[in-house]
C-alpha cells in the first residue's frame, strides 16, 4: 500500500457508480467511514435539482469538470468501490472502471453480489 504522511494506514477509497444509486452511494460512504477509510465520493447529484444548474445547458457545461474532478479522485484513490444495485453499470461508470484499471487500482463492487 502506498503511503502518506498523516494517513495512519487508512486506505483512501474513491465511490463510484450511477448517481440513480444515490442513496445507496451514502450508505456505502458511511459504512466505509464507519470502517475508518477516507472516501472520496461524487460530491453531488446532477440529477437532482440545485442552485448551480438552473437549466440543461448549464448542467451539461458542469458534467465534463465533474467527471475529471472524479477520476483525479480515482487518482488519489488507494481502491475503487464501485456501487452498482442489481449489477447495473452505465457508460460513465464503465469508463471510472476503466480509468480504475489503466491506474492499477484496485476494484471492488458493493453489494458484493453486483
Amino acid at each position: 500500500m502506498r503511503t502518506r504522511q498523516g494517513r495512519r494506514g487508512r486506505r483512501i477509497i474513491a465511490i463510484c457508480g450511477s448517481t440513480r444509486f444515490w442513496a445507496e452511494m451514502a450508505q456505502a460512504n458511511a459504512h466505509l467511514t464507519a470502517r475508518g477509510h477516507i472516501v472520496l465520493a461524487p460530491g453531488f447529484n446532477l440529477k437532482a435539482p440545485n442552485g448551480l444548474w438552473a437549466d440543461e445547458t448549464a448542467r451539461e457545461q458542469l458534467k465534463p469538470e465533474l467527471d475529471a474532478l472524479h477520476r483525479d479522485k480515482i487518482r488519489l484513490a488507494d481502491e475503487v468501490l464501485v456501487v452498482a444495485p442489481g449489477g447495473y453499470i452505465g457508460d460513465s461508470t464503465r469508463a471510472e472502471i476503466d480509468h480504475a484499471h489503466r491506474l492499477r487500482r484496485p476494484v471492488r463492487y458493493w453489494p458484493r453480489n453486483s
